[in-house]
């Protein structure tokens, strides 16, 4: 395998998991949002599970940002 496929393969991965960790978030958002905390914890857990997630909020600290944040309706 070669140099700039392995670069390739890095960058692609890269890419997916920011965008898993995207979709992640909004799914705790919309947890929230409608009043489904528990779920909303897995949701920040499985982002905060993710390889390359160590510098992310911790997920209690990411859930109590949007529960200020958070509309009831």
């Amino acid at each position: 395998m070669s140099l700039a496929t392995k670069t390739a393969e890095a960058e692609s991965e890269t890419v997916d998991q920011a965008a898993l960790r995207l979709m992640l978030s909004y799914v705790e958002a919309e947890c929230l949002r409608i009043g489904a905390t528990e779920a909303a914890r897995h949701a920040a857990l499985a982002a905060a599970m993710m390889p390359g997630a160590h510098h992310a909020a911790p997920p209690d600290a990411t859930l109590a940002a949007a529960r200020r944040n958070s509309r009831l309706h």
